[in-house]
Parts: C-alpha cells; sequence; structure tokens
C-alpha cells in the first residue's frame, strides 16, 4: 500500500503511530469509495469524477436516481429525476428539490426489499452529514441486488489502489472533523443474512452446510446443499451443477484473500465467520451468475447453428429477463444477434459469448429496425399515390417523410422530381415503385438539383462536389477538367433556358461531361501526336517522322509521301534552330511550327522541280547549240542564276558546250535521273524520262552524270560574265596598269632582302656551335696541361684537403655543441616529448589496433607483473570491504533497537508499558553500541565450523562452493524470491542477498548484483505483470528492493548532490510561505488581521474554498504562494534533470532493463506509457521520499531530537506534489481548479522529464561499466570473500532445501548436486561448536539467538571450475597457462615473431635474465598474503626453466590451434591480441581499484558519521530516562516500600464469560470449568508465567511478556495462541493484566 503511508522521516513515536492508524482507516475508505465508484460505473455505463470528488456528486441525488431506475425503472422513471443532465447544478448548486432525487432512491430500495437498517437519512447525503454511511449503504446495495441477479459484483479494492499522501491526509481531516465512525464493511454479509432470513439459525446453518460442501469439491454434496430448502436458494439447476461448484469455490477463495490481505494490513475490527464463508445473498448470487452464463451459452448455441426456434426458445429463459420479445421479428432476432456476435469476435480477436445487455441492446435494436420497416413501407405506398396525382409540392412533402428513409429532397427541383419519378412509374411493370427504387431515383435527382443549384449560383466547387459526388453517378468525371465541365454546363443551362426548359436532365449533364471529355482528349492526342513527331526527329528516320506526321490526331493537311525526306530534314533543322536559340538541348517543335514546318517543304518541293526542270532545259539547249535559245532559258526565273549579260550569250553557248563535251557517262546504260544539290545542302532527284522529282536517290542508284549541274552553269555563266568584264576594265585604265607593275616589282626586291637576312638569323646557334667548339679544344689543352701537373704532386694536395676537411667539421661541430649546451633545457625538453610521443604512439596502438605488433606488446609487457603496490592495495581493499559490510551491520542492528526504542518510548508516553522495560532495553542497547557483541565473538572459533577437522571443512568448503554459484548464477535467487511470501522475501533480501554481494563493494560485486535485479525485475514482468500500468499501482517486489539498496546503502550520497542544493535554499529562506490551499490562506489572514488589531474578525472563520478565493486578499497571497511554488519547483526541476551522471549506475541501468522489459512484453503500449513507468521510478520512488522528508535521508544534518518546521514539511510537500503532476502528466483540476494555471508548466516540465528519463537510460552494459569478462573470474588476484552470519548461513540453507525443486527444476542442475553435498540442515550447535548451550536450557533461547547473529567469512570458490590437476584439459585454463609462460618468455628474450621467439634457443644472458625474474616473482609471492595468492598452478609453471616453458608453450599452442583458438598461419597473432586485452583490462583495474579505495574510505567515513549520530540518539535516550528515573525514584520515596504482586486464579469458563478465553481446542465448553489457569507476576517487570491445570495437574506453562503482548497489539493481532491450544484476545488480556496488576 505505498500511496497509503507517509514517506518515512523520522522512527514512529506513539503519536505517530496512532496517525498511521487514522491513515490506514482513511486508505480503506477511500478504497470503498474506489469501489463504489467504479460499481456505479459498471451500473449506470458513464464516467464519474475521482473518489475524493465523489461524495460531492452524490449530495444532488442525481447519480443516485439514475441507479435506483437501473434496478426499479418504474418506481423512478427517468422523467421523474430532476436535473437529470446537472445544468441547474453546475450553474446555482444544490436545491431543495434535489431531496427528491435522494428519496426516489430510497423508494427504490424499500421496492426491493434492501432493510432499512442500511438505508442512510436524506439529510446524511445533502447536508453531507454521514458520507461513510452513504458508501456503506451501496455496499449492501450492490451485495443485495448482485443475489437478485440485477447488478454485478463489487470488487474488493483493498491494498490495490493507490493515493496520494495529500488525498490520504484530506479524508482524514474529513472523517476527523465530522466525527465519523467508519462502518464495519466486511459484516454486510452477515447482517445482511441476518435481517433477511426467515429461520435465522437454519439458514446460517444451511450456509456453512454450503460453504464445507464447496470445500471438500464434491459436486453432488455441493447440489445437495443448495437444495437444502433451509438456505432458501432460488432458481436451481441440476445441469448447472458443475458450474456452482466451480463459481462457489473460486469466490470463497477470493473473499478469503482479501480477509487476509485486509487483516495483515489493518488493525481488525474484529473477525466474523463470513469475512472468510460466503453468506447466503452472495451464494444466490453467483447461483444467478451461473444461471445467467448457462442462459447465455444457449443463445451463442442457437446462434451458431443459425437456428430461429432454438434462439426464441433460449431468449425466453427467465433469467435473462428479456421482456421486450416479439414473435414477428424472430428472423432479424437472429440476424442482428449474429452481427453483434461476430462484431464481439472481430474486437476481441477471439469468439466469446454475448452479455445480457448486449442481448437485451441487439433485441431492442431488431425491434426497432422492424417497426421502421413498416412505417417506410407506408411512407412508400403515400409517395406512389402523390405521384400517381401529378401534383409537385405533394409529392416533394411524401418525399420528406423520414419514415420512407430516402436521401435529402430539396423543393426548389419539385418539378424535376415530379417529372422523373412520374416518368418512372409509369415505365414500371407493376405501376408501384418500391422503396430501393424510389432511394436510387430520388439519391439521384436530388444530386441532379443541386448540380442546377450550383450553375444557377456560378459556384465551381460546389459543381465539383455535385459532379464527383457517388449520388448523381456520371461516367468518366475527372476533377483535371472541373473548370471545363463548369463552363460548359454553364453555357448549355443558358441554351436550356433560352429554349424553354428549366432544368438540365441527368443525361444533358453526361451529354456535357462527355462532350468536354472529347474536347480535351482531342487535345491530348494531338499533344501525344507532337511528342512523337519530335521522337522521331531525333531519331533520324524520314519514314518514322511520316508516319508521325500522318496520324489523324496531328491534324496536319497536305502531307506527301514523296516529300518524306524534306520534312524531316527541315524539322529537324528547325528543333536544332530552337535549341540553339533557347540554349536547350531538350526544345521541342510545337504544333504551329510543325505546320509551318511541313507547309516550308511543300514548298521547297515545288520550287526544286522547277529548278530542276530549268537546268534540263539549259542542257537541252546546250545540245541544241542554239545561242538564242540557251540564253532565254538561262534567263528562267526558276533557275535564279546571276550575273546573266546577254552580250555574252555565244560565249556562254561556246563554253556551256565545251563544258559539256567533257563529261562522259560511266557504264553502257544512262541512266535518266539528275541529282540537284541545293543551298541547305540538301539534294534533289528528276527523271530526264518522266519529269517527276524526288528527294530520295533513285532505287537503281544510277545518276546521269553527263548532265550539267546548276552550280557548273553558274560557274561557267560567273566565268564568261567576268571575262568580258574584265576585258572591259583592262582597256579603260592601261596607264593605272603601269604604275602598278612597278610597285609590284620593288615589293619583290625588298622581299628577297628580307628572306637573306631571315635566313642569317635562323642559322645563329649554328654559327654559335661553331665558335664554342675552338674555345673548347683551347680549354680542353690547358686542362690536360694543369691535370699532368696535380698528379706530379697528389701527396700534397691530399694533405693540403684533409687539413681544410677537418678545419671545417671542426668548426661545425664547436658551433652545434656550444648551441647544444646554449639550450641544454629545451633538449631535454624535446628528448622526453619524442620518448613520451613514441610511447603514447605504441600505446594508442596496443589500445586501438585490431593485431599489435609483437614489439608494442613486449614493450608494456611488464605492466601484467603484481608489484607489491598492487597486492598492498587488495588486501587494503579487502579489509575496508570487511569494515564496511561489519559497520553497515551494526548501524542497522543499530537502527533497529533504537526504532524498537522509539516505540517502547512512545509507549512508555501513553503509560502503556512499565519505566523498566525501558531501562532494560536501553542498557542492552548502550552496551550492544559500545562493546559489539564481544561476546557473541569469543566462542571459541576452533570448535565451529572453521575448526581442524575434515567434517568441518568438508562442511565449509561446501558452503563456499554454494554460495559461489549462487554469488554467479543470478537466476537461483531470482526465483527464490518469488517462492516466498512479500514479508518473508523482503526481510531475505535486506539479510541474506545484500551480504551475499558484500553490499556492491566491488565492481565484481556490484557486477554481479545486477545481474541478480536484472534477472529478477524481468521474472517479475514476465510472470506477474499483465498491464503497463500494473507496475504503478502495485508493489513490484525488485523494484522496492532496488530503490531501498540505491537510496540507502549506495545512493545516499547522490541524493545529497541531486537534492542539497535546492532542499538547503527552502530551508534557510526563513521568509518562503508556500500555502496552495484557499481556506488555509484564508485563517491564515484571519489570525494575522486578529494578532495585530487585537480585535475579532468580522469575517466568518469557516468557509469553503470558493469563499475564500471571492476575497481579493486570498487571491492576491495565493498569486504569491504560486510564483514561489513554482520558483523552487523549477531549481529542483533543473537539479534532477542536470543529475543524470549523479544518479547510481545501478538504477540507472534499471531503468533502462525496466524500459526495454515493457516494450518487449507491451509492443502496442506507447512510449509515453512507458516512459511514466520509467519516471515512477526514478523520481516518485527514488527522489520523491526525499523531497518531502530529507531528514530522513541525511539530505540535511540535523541534530538529535530537532526536527523540521511544519512550514518547511508544507513548502517541501507542495513542491513533491507539482513535481509528481509533473512527471505522471497530471493537470490540477476539481478541487485544485484554482492551481490550474499551473498546467502549462507542468506540460513543459514533463517534456523535461521524459529527455532527463531517456538521458538515464542511456547507459552501458554492466560488462563495459565493469569492465568484466568471461576470463575475469581467472585472471583476479584475490578470491570473493563474503562475511554472513551464521542464521543467515542455516536460513539461507533452509530455503534452498525447501524450494530446490522450483528453482532448478532440470534434474542435472549443479544446485541440486551441491545440497547433495551439503546434506540435511546443519544446527547452531553444530556450526559454533559443542560449547553452545542446548535449546533447552535456561535462557538458551535468548543465548541462542545472539549467537545466530556470530558472522563467519567465507572465501568463495567454484566447485565446478578446473583447479591445478585439471587445468590442462580446460581451454579457459589451458589458454591462462600459456598466457601466463608467454609474459616469462617475451619479457626474457627478444625477437619479431612467436615462432622465432619459441623456436630459437636461449642464450645464457637470457637465462639468466629469466631466472632473474621467476627469483623476484618467488620473493613477492612469499610475502602475499594467503587471500591474494596466484592460481596453484600458475606458481607451479613459475618454476620451470626458460626451455621448458618453451615446450610446454609449443604443447599447449597445439591443442589451441586444435580447438580454433589460435592459427599458426598468423604466427599467433590471437595469442598477441589476448595479451594485448590482458593489459588494458589490468590497466582498468587498477584505476577502478583506486577508485574503489577512495569511495570505500569515504563510505566508511560516513558510517563512522552514521555511528555517531546513533550515538546522540543514544545520549538523548539516555537523558530522557534519567530524567523519568528520577521522577520514579521521587514517587518511590512518596509511596513508600512495594509490595508484592498476588497470582491471579482463573477458571477458564470465567475467562471465556470476561471473553479473554476464546476457544480451547479439542475440548468443549462444559469442562472449561475443570480448567485453571494461574498467572503468576515474576521479578522482572511485565513478565508473567501462565500455568494451566485440568482437574487440579499441571499440564502447560507459558512465558508471557507484556512488551510482546503490546508490540501484537501495535501490529494489529488481535487473537494469539497459548499452548498451542488455547486462544485468548491480546486486547481482553492486556486489560485484565492492566486492570490487576498495574492498577490501570
Amino acid at each position: 500500500m505505498e500511496g497509503a503511508g507517509s514517506v518515512r522521516g523520522e522512527r514512529l513515536t506513539a503519536e505517530e503511530m496512532d496517525e498511521k492508524r487514522r491513515q490506514n482507516i482513511a486508505y480503506q475508505y477511500l478504497c470503498h469509495l474506489e469501489e463504489a465508484k467504479r460499481w456505479l460505473e459498471a451500473c449506470l455505463s458513464e464516467e464519474l469524477p475521482p473518489p475524493m470528488e465523489l461524495e460531492e456528486t452524490l449530495r444532488n441525488g442525481v447519480v443516485l436516481a439514475k441507479l435506483g431506475h437501473c434496478f426499479a425503472p418504474t418506481v423512478v422513471p427517468l422523467k421523474k429525476i430532476y436535473d437529470r443532465e446537472q445544468t441547474r447544478y453546475k450553474a446555482a448548486g444544490l436545491h431543495f428539490r434535489h431531496t427528491d432525487n435522494i428519496n426516489y432512491w430510497r423508494d427504490a430500495m424499500s421496492h426491493v426489499g434492501l432493510p432499512s437498517l442500511f438505508h442512510p437519512e436524506t439529510t446524511d447525503i445533502y447536508d453531507k452529514k454521514n458520507m461513510p454511511r452513504v458508501v456503506y449503504c451501496i455496499h449492501a446495495l450492490s451485495l443485495y441486488l448482485f443475489k437478485l441477479g440485477l447488478a454485478p459484483q463489487i470488487q474488493d479494492l483493498y491494498g490495490k489502489v493507490d493515493f496520494t499522501e495529500e488525498e490520504i491526509n484530506s479524508t482524514k481531516r474529513e472523517l476527523e472533523k465530522h466525527g465519523l465512525q467508519l462502518p464495519a464493511f466486511s459484516k454486510i454479509g452477515g447482517i445482511l443474512a441476518n435481517e433477511l432470513s426467515v429461520d435465522e439459525a437454519a439458514v446460517h446453518t444451511a450456509v456453512l452446510a454450503i460453504n464445507q460442501a464447496v470445500e471438500q469439491g464434491v459436486v453432488a454434496q455441493t447440489m445437495g446443499a443448495l437444495r437444502n430448502p433451509n438456505a432458501m436458494l432460488l432458481g436451481l439447476r441440476q445441469e448447472l451443477a458443475g458450474a456452482y461448484q466451480e463459481m462457489l469455490h473460486r469466490a470463497k477463495l477470493e473473499k478469503g484473500s482479501n480477509t487476509r490481505n485486509r487483516l495483515l494490513q489493518v488493525i481488525p475490527e474484529g473477525e466474523d465467520i463470513y469475512d472468510h464463508y460466503l453468506t447466503q445473498a452472495e451464494i444466490q448470487g453467483h447461483i444467478n451468475k451461473v444461471n445467467v452464463h448457462g442462459a447465455l451459452e444457449e443463445v451463442d448455441d442457437a446462434l451458431e447453428q443459425q437456428d430461429a426456434l432454438a434462439l426464441h426458445h433460449a431468449l425466453q429463459d427467465p433469467v435473462l429477463a428479456l421482456h421486450c420479445l416479439q414473435r414477428d421479428n424472430l428472423h432479424r432476432y437472429l440476424e442482428q444477434l449474429s452481427m453483434d456476435r461476430e462484431q464481439k469476435a472481430l474486437e476481441l480477436g477471439y469468439v466469446d459469448l454475448l452479455e445480457q445487455e448486449e442481448l437485451e441492446a441487439g433485441i431492442l435494436m431488431a425491434n426497432r429496425k422492424g417497426e421502421e420497416e413498416r412505417a417506410m413501407l407506408r411512407a412508400v405506398s403515400r409517395i406512389n399515390a402523390a405521384i400517381r396525382h401529378g401534383k409537385p409540392a405533394e409529392t416533394v412533402e411524401a418525399l420528406m417523410d423520414p419514415a420512407a428513409q430516402l436521401p435529402d429532397v430539396y423543393p426548389l427541383a419539385a418539378p424535376l422530381y415530379q417529372h422523373q419519378l412520374a416518368l418512372l412509374q409509369s415505365q414500371h411493370p407493376r405501376g408501384e415503385l418500391v422503396q430501393e427504387e424510389l432511394f436510387v431515383a430520388v439519391e439521384m435527382l436530388s444530386a441532379v438539383a443541386l448540380v442546377n443549384r450550383a450553375l444557377d449560383a456560378g459556384d465551381p466547387d460546389a459543381l465539383w462536389s455535385s459532379l464527383v459526388s457517388s449520388a448523381l453517378g456520371l461516367a468518366g468525371v475527372e476533377d483535371a477538367n472541373a473548370q471545363r465541365y463548369f463552363e460548359g454546363l454553364v453555357q448549355l443551362k443558358g441554351q436550356s433556358r433560352a429554349a424553354g426548359g428549366e432544368f438540365l436532365s441527368w443525361n444533358d449533364i453526361q451529354d456535357s461531361v462527355n462532350a468536354t471529355n472529347s474536347s480535351v482528349q482531342e487535345e491530348n492526342d494531338r499533344i501525344t501526336a507532337v511528342r512523337l513527331i519530335n521522337e522521331a526527329l531525333l531519331q533520324e528516320d524520314p519514314e518514322k517522322t511520316l508516319s508521325a506526321l500522318l496520324l489523324q490526331a496531328a491534324a496536319l493537311p497536305h502531307v506527301a509521301l514523296p516529300i518524306a525526306q524534306r520534312y524531316h530534314h527541315v524539322l529537324a533543322r528547325a528543333r536544332r534552330m530552337k535549341a540553339q536559340a533557347t540554349g536547350d538541348d531538350g526544345a521541342v517543335l510545337w504544333w504551329e511550327e510543325i505546320q509551318e514546318g511541313v507547309c516550308k517543304a511543300n514548298e521547297d518541293t515545288v520550287a526544286a522541280r522547277k529548278m530542276a526542270l530549268g537546268i534540263a532545259a539549259i542542257n537541252q539547249a546546250i545540245k541544241e547549240g542554239k545561242v538564242t535559245q540557251t540564253l532565254r532559258v538561262l534567263l528562267n526565273p526558276a533557275v535564279a542564276l546571276c550575273g546573266v549579260v546577254s552580250a555574252c550569250a555565244a560565249g556562254y553557248q561556246e563554253q556551256l558546250a565545251a563544258l559539256m563535251a567533257t563529261k562522259r557517262q560511266t557504264g553502257s546504260a544512262k541512266p535518266c535521273w539528275v541529282r540537284h544539290r541545293l543551298a541547305d545542302g540538301a539534294e534533289f532527284y528528276l527523271s530526264l524520262q518522266s519529269f517527276e522529282g524526288s528527294w530520295q536517290r533513285p532505287p537503281d542508284g544510277g545518276i546521269n552524270t553527263t548532265h550539267l549541274s546548276r552550280e557548273e552553269i553558274q560557274a561557267v555563266v560567273t566565268r564568261v560574265t567576268a571575262a568580258h568584264d574584265r576585258q572591259r576594265l583592262w582597256a579603260a585604265n592601261a596607264a593605272f596598269v603601269v604604275r602598278l607593275q612597278a610597285r609590284l616589282r620593288g615589293f619583290l626586291v625588298r622581299r628577297e632582302l628580307a628572306a637573306r637576312r631571315s635566313i642569317l638569323r635562323e642559322q645563329r646557334p649554328a654559327a654559335v656551335r661553331i665558335q664554342a667548339c675552338w674555345r673548347g679544344y683551347k680549354q680542353r689543352r690547358a686542362y690536360l696541361e694543369r691535370l699532368r701537373y696535380l698528379r706530379a704532386n697528389v701527396d700534397a694536395a691530399v694533405k693540403i684537403q684533409a687539413g681544410v676537411r677537418m678545419w671545417q667539421a671542426r668548426r661545425r661541430y664547436q658551433e652545434r655543441l656550444r648551441y647544444f649546451r646554449r639550450n641544454v633545457e629545451a633538449v631535454i625538453k624535446i628528448q622526453a616529448f619524442v620518448r613520451a610521443h613514441k610511447a603514447r604512439g605504441d600505446y594508442r596502438m596496443l589500445v586501438h589496433a585490431r593485431s599489435p605488433p609483437l614489439s608494442i606488446v613486449r614493450r608494456f609487457i611488464h605492466l601484467l607483473e603484481q608489484s607489491q603496490q598492487d597486492f598492498w592495495e587488495e588486501s587494503e581493499v579487502l579489509r575496508l570491504q570487511e569494515e564496511v559490510v561489519k559497520r553497515i551491520r551494526a548501524n542497522r542492528q543499530l537502527e533497529s533497537d533504537l526504532d524498537l526504542m522509539d516505540i517502547k518510548i512512545g509507549l512508555l508516553v501513553k503509560n502503556r508499558i512499565t519505566l523498566q522495560e525501558v531501562v532494560c532495553h536501553c542498557k542492552k542497547l548502550t552496551k550492544k553500541n559500545k562493546e559489539q557483541l564481544s561476546e557473541m565473538m569469543s566462542i571459541d572459533k576452533q570448535k565451529g565450523l572453521k575448526s581442524l577437522s575434515k567434517e568441518k571443512r568438508q562442511k565449509l568448503e561446501a558452503y563456499q562452493h554454494l554460495f559461489y554459484l549462487l554469488q554467479t548464477q543470478p537466476v537461483y535467487l531470482a526465483r527464490l524470491i518469488f517462492q516466498m511470501p512479500q514479508n518473508k522475501s523482503t526481510k531475505f533480501m535486506e539479510s541474506v542477498i545484500f551480504t551475499l554481494y558484500n553490499y556492491a563493494s566491488t565492481p565484481r560485486e556490484a557486477f554481479l548484483l545486477l545481474q541478480l535485479f536484472k534477472a529478477a525485475l524481468q521474472e517479475e514482468i514476465s510472470s506477474k505483470v499483465d498491464h503497463v500500468h500494473d507496475i504503478l499501482l502495485g508493489n513490484a517486489t525488485v523494484i522496492r528492493m532496488v530503490v531501498s539498496f540505491y537510496r540507502n546503502a549506495r545512493g545516499q550520497n547522490a541524493l545529497q548532490h541531486i537534492l542539497g542544493g535546492p532542499v538547503q535554499q527552502v530551508l534557510q529562506d526563513k521568509t518562503l510561505s508556500i500555502r496552495t490551499n484557499p481556506v488555509d490562506i484564508y485563517k491564515a489572514w484571519i489570525n494575522q488581521s486578529e494578532s495585530q488589531s487585537g480585535q475579532k474578525s468580522q469575517l466568518p472563520y469557516e468557509v469553503s474554498p470558493e469563499q475564500a478565493l471571492s476575497y481579493p486578499e486570498v487571491q492576491r497571497r495565493l498569486d504569491i504562494s504560486i510564483r514561489n511554488l513554482l520558483m523552487m519547483t523549477d531549481k529542483f526541476v533543473s537539479a534532477i534533470t542536470s543529475s543524470v551522471d549523479k544518479i547510481p549506475y545501478g538504477m540507472c541501468y534499471m531503468a533502462k532493463i525496466l524500459r526495454t522489459s515493457l516494450a518487449e512484453k507491451f509492443p502496442k503500449a506507447s512510449a509515453e506509457d512507458i516512459d511514466k513507468v520509467v519516471g515512477n521510478l526514478l523520481y516518485y520512488r527514488y527522489m520523491n521520499p526525499a523531497v518531502v522528508a530529507p531528514d530522513g535521508f541525511d539530505i540535511v544534518a540535523l541534530s538529535a531530537g530537532v526536527t523540521l518546521h511544519p512550514e518547511q514539511r508544507r513548502s517541501l510537500g507542495s513542491i513533491a506534489k507539482v513535481l509528481q503532476h509533473a512527471a505522471a502528466r497530471k493537470p490540477f483540476d476539481g478541487d485544485h481548479a484554482h492551481l490550474c494555471g499551473i498546467n502549462r508548466y507542468l506540460e513543459e516540465t514533463h517534456h523535461k522529464f521524459r529527455r532527463f528519463i531517456s538521458a538515464a537510460c542511456s547507459v552501458p552494459e554492466p560488462e563495459e561499466r565493469f569492465n568484466m569478462d568471461e576470463y575475469s573470474e581467472m585472471v583476479a588476484v584475490a578470491k570473493p570473500v563474503i562475511y554472513i552470519t551464521v542464521g543467515e548461513l542455516i536460513n539461507t540453507h533452509k530455503l534452498l532445501l525447501e524450494h530446490q525443486d522450483s528453482i532448478a527444476p532440470q534434474h542435472g542442475d549443479p544446485l541440486h548436486a551441491l545440497l547433495e553435498d551439503l546434506g540435511e540442515l546443519p544446527t547452531l550447535q553444530f556450526l559454533l561448536g559443542e560449547n553452545v548451550p542446548s535449546p533447552m536450557a535456561t535462557s538458551a533461547e535468548q543465548m541462542l539467538c545472539q549467537l545466530s547473529k556470530v558472522e563467519v567469512s567465507l572465501t568463495l570458490t567454484g566447485k565446478l571450475v578446473p583447479v591445478a590437476s585439471s587445468e590442462e584439459s580446460d581451454t579457459r585454463s589451458l589458454l591462462l597457462s600459456t598466457k601466463q609462460m608467454l609474459v616469462d618468455v617475451i619479457q626474457s628474450q627478444p625477437g619479431d615473431s612467436l615462432p622465432e621467439i619459441l623456436w630459437t634457443w636461449a642464450s645464457e644472458h637470457e637465462e639468466a635474465s629469466h631466472a632473474h625474474l621467476m627469483h623476484r616473482r618467488a620473493l613477492r609471492d612469499a610475502q602475499t598474503p594467503a587471500k591474494l595468492q596466484r592460481n596453484r598452478s600458475l606458481a607451479a609453471n613459475s618454476q620451470l626453466s626458460m626451455e621448458e616453458k618453451k615446450r610446454k608453450i609449443i604443447r599447449n599452442l597445439r591443442r589451441l590451434e586444435s580447438l580454433g583458438l589460435v592459427d599458426s598461419a598468423h604466427q599467433y597473432q590471437e595469442l598477441i591480441n589476448e595479451l594485448a586485452k590482458d593489459i588494458r583490462n589490468q590497466r582498468r583495474y587498477r584505476q577502478h581499484r583506486k577508485g574503489e579505495l577512495l569511495k570505500l574510505r569515504q563510505t566508511l567515513q560516513g558510517l563512522h558519521a552514521k555511528t555517531l549520530f546513533y550515538e546522540e540518539q543514544i545520549d538523548y535516550y539516555n537523558q530522557y530516562i534519567k530524567t523519568c528515573l528520577d521522577n520514579l525514584a521521587a514517587s518511590t520515596r512518596v509511596s513508600g516500600k512495594n509490595k508484592k504482586l498476588q497470582s491471579l486464579h482463573y477458571t477458564a469458563a470465567r475467562l471465556f464469560e470476561k471473553g479473554v478465553l476464546l476457544e480451547i481446542e479439542d475440548l468443549p465448553h462444559s469442562q472449561f470449568r475443570n480448567v485453571i489457569f494461574d498467572i503468576i507476576p515474576c521479578e522482572e517487570s511485565g513478565r508473567f508465567q501462565v500455568k494451566a491445570k485440568f482437574m487440579g495437574i499441571d499440564m502447560e506453562r507459558f512465558q508471557l511478556h507484556y512488551q510482546d503482548l503490546l508490540q501484537l497489539q501495535y501490529e494489529g493481532v488481535a487473537v494469539m495462541k497459548m499452548f498451542d491450544k488455547a486462544k485468548v484476545n491480546v486486547n481482553l488480556l492486556i486489560f485484565l493484566l492492566n486492570k490487576k496488576f498495574f492498577k490501570k
């Protein structure tokens, strides 16, 4: 019940225990409110406000009157309910007429027979005087109606729903304000049975017999008990006997479970037999439920078989209470219910029975459809009659009748409807239109009317909506042609109106659409043809071009087949020119351009033919030799010759005849085709026989070559004309010609001179070369003479050269040396930088390279050696871990004792126990704190589990193997947690599991603990979570364990770092005041004004929130509080959302696992819902308690006895409330409507929380975080050690034996073998030694309890992990051994590769180096503690010589290669990679270890501080007790000497009369007078010895502790056992002892 309790900020005192009890009562009442709300919602099928607002909602009686209508509709008809929609209530509040609704509900309850004992008064509801009684009545009514089969059963939600702390406190204050006692809800069944029974005893006996028969599970006996007339059960059916048994058995188990749950958590109201047994009303209700289910199955069978008669018979079953069946609608029932059944199967994914409400709704629907069909037939008959009358208005009125079920009708088109429907009616064979035909016709005509209306209005959009409607049913409507349709129809409408037509018909509209489509299609076809023409032009194929031009869609006139070549040429050229002009290579010709090109090609053809014919005429004239004829044809304009002069006619004839004479035809045949080349490069061919022209070469390929072409004729004409013009020019300019010649001769002379000079310049290199050769000859001659001289004096030359070189080198060296001496510090820095750079590069290669070379690995191989510093740090870690674990245990024990001391002092304050008991406990507490249980540790351990005997040693090793398996295989503990009850699993987790993992004090144990959390959480989600929000509503075991661990043990400093800053700001700001309740603000204002003025305020003291908000001063103060609240909340939000790196890694990782597990199990759940669950873990469960009560989580440091101010707690509570709403995205409304202005802030903050959650879940896996892998256990220097008490060890062993089949279902599981090795459960004496007292000795029980807390240390080892003798057969051990020997060899012998090192003999120096290395290791191992010593097999390998190691390495490498782990082809690079990985891991491990040392020291320092705090608490208690002792001494001096208390003697019959004794097993009441109980006070105050005598003979003795009785009363236990037989009432026994011994 997470929502029912407040966060524990301080230890519980007596007042706080009373407060908690009141809060439990408030939570119980809220649960009953939620139960009533859900039951009302199920009955009314409408949503009601939350429980906190339900009481106010019930006051107007509307909901209650509606409830009365549900089960008594004749008494409370809906029309009698006042303000049924609550509009009057919402506007002006309660009205006196609302009491009528309450009285209607009371009348309805009386009508159905609910006993008046349960009825509340009208004022209880209207004036809200006793709302718990109203809720109590609703519960009784639900049970009574369930018995009658008129309503579902109400749920039991105790412990299944959560409420906020504010809701619980508000309910508690409301109950206290009115002084209301909560009715006994659990006794409703018994009271109802007593009130309704005629013969109470007979009914009670019959009901008990039924319950006992149900427990036995025999169907026949159950049925017989049910048929007992005294049970007064109705509607029993023999065929449902098995169903009765199953239903009643399940209901009885559920009721017993709910009762146990309630008794465990709340002080019981007094047990009743009907708390566990079903009452007569409940039995009748379950029988009715089974009967209804059986009837529903018969209905389902009839629907499955489609049998209408069987369905009718099943529906007539009285238990279904269907009163509206009509025989005529039988087939409609079958159709409607079958359809409902199929629809429900589709929604659920499987076939399920129709519920009773669904049956009734389906039958009503079928009846309504039948009535509608009959009304429709009558309406259709009226329509046909109106059509025959021929009056449009009458026809439209009939068509608009809703019963006809026709589409909308538009009166403006009445003539259209009349005309068209009359036409259809006349064409119908029967002369009558049926409804389907009318529906289709009217739908189409209405659509036509809408088209006409849109045309009249000129609205294109409305027209388009009408055209595309399915009702109009037009074919071929295209959305691209919408505007064209509009224009066409408007034009058609105008023509129709001009012709006298008022409306366009459907055919007119369809024809217009078709015409528009045809026009658009023609345009589209023309576009397609243009596209094809352009594509043909790209392919250089005239035939394809011609085919495209001839397409009918192109609509190009005068396209002729012979001109295809010219078409293609002209259009292709036009396209190229267009592309060039536009700069677009993809430019295409448009239709107009194509048409222009076609026309031009036709014109070119005509002109070319005329030109060719003219050329032929010229050739013919030349052949005939007639000058005049020749001149005439030369002047033909079609030939277009230039420069023809009549004076040169003879010259033309002569020259052309001469040119023709030179032409000869090749071959014997003379072709008739002549080729002409036009100006654009095109060729035109003319037949001299037929005078036909063509743009294509003749098929035979022959061309007449004797024929003069136009170019040749033009050339002759030009030449003749030019000669004629020149001759005339010379004759006219003779003097000018002479001067010109002279000028030309001078030019020629100057040109020759320039050419000569140019030659000389060009030959200049040759001249230079000649000169150079001569100079070279002279120089070589001088060189040879010098060479002969030097050879004659070679010794002297060498001596001179050597001296010069030496002097130069010396000078350079001296200068360099002086430079280095001046910069010696810089040189050293450079050398260090170079070495560091090279080292970093080598290490970077070692870390990042996939296959680092051997030279790099050798450079860092020394890092794998364990130094003295490593061993010291390991031993220090072990020591600190042991100290931390012991300190945690001591503090926990101390805290537990302090809690108990709080309770005892609280009870002392209440005068419930004696002062001596408190003093005794305090002495025990002080002794335990100061001496640290030294007596328990003084037992001779050599006689216990660690004694030097073979049996004890085997037992110790077996326990070490067992706990190693439990630690490294978390699945066992994860399963074991869920096999135990919740209260035991919590204690087991806190005591054993955290001890087993040393409270995660090392990375290894933190890693393994996280694996346990992960496995347990996944197990819980997969097996116990059925919906995403179950984790929010319930109290998940694993989440509670995770939060408890990381909030108390590992994460307390994290909470201090996260929340310490904003919490301190709230506490240090003395002026900060945050009040969000308008009534509180109003009262504070009144108090302040009265204290300042000294006069009583004229304002009322008691006001509602609405009235308080009506005062401006209250509103102003509220606004200030809200601003302060948002300002401080924003600081908390910033601190939380920026603290991802401060949250313990384990919390973040479990949030990640929770998120992924929920997403995998519920793939359809939204990311927001999953984030709400994760946010509930990270904020609400982990951080929120520390916000509300920072002093309880060491967020702030307070002195002993100092608490937070109530104003500070209120401020923190308000901030926490806003944070809760933001994290859950829950806006303020209802009673908190005055805070609705914060809702926008809540929305923004929620998005920040979601980003915070995503960041928190983005953490690496534990393997990466803790650097753990499969070899981590084998390379670890230290073996894991745990410290566990003997009692915890025995308890764990016992639990494993009890649940081993559940947690290890496989027969061959290693756990079975380990438990078999341990044998039976050992005793405490066996584990601690023979000198431990036996349980039968005096005060042995207390001694054994203390001895069970003796701690033992277990060095964990795995039984199934191979050790020295078997390491060669295990691959991992083989690999580890090989790597260790390789490390020794690589350090001692150089080499570029592994094979080179292994197959090369070692020198003496290398052997000596290896021996020195092994000697140093042996000395270091000798100084190493036993817990940190190396594996024995690894130590044995160290004693081998270097060559022996190499041989062994070679053998191991062959085995590893056979296993596929290494490859000789790669020179065993895999092994080098493993060494590199070990070096990297060793470095990380050293870093982790240093961090762990620092963390352990900080933790130990914090634990010491906590111990000091507890010691302050002890001093505080001692001072208080000393004061009490002083007061007691003073009173003792006054009262005198105490008298010895006398014993009490009571018979069992007398104690039974007093109510102290309830029963004695196996002893009838008539024998109680023979049993005597003696209650004898012992010397120790509060301790009694109870003796039981039967007929004067001592039978039993029992030690009774008054303190234990008070503890039982505090825990809510009402009945206890003495002697394992006698049951006594705890409360009455305490009363008796108080009265007789303590005079209270």
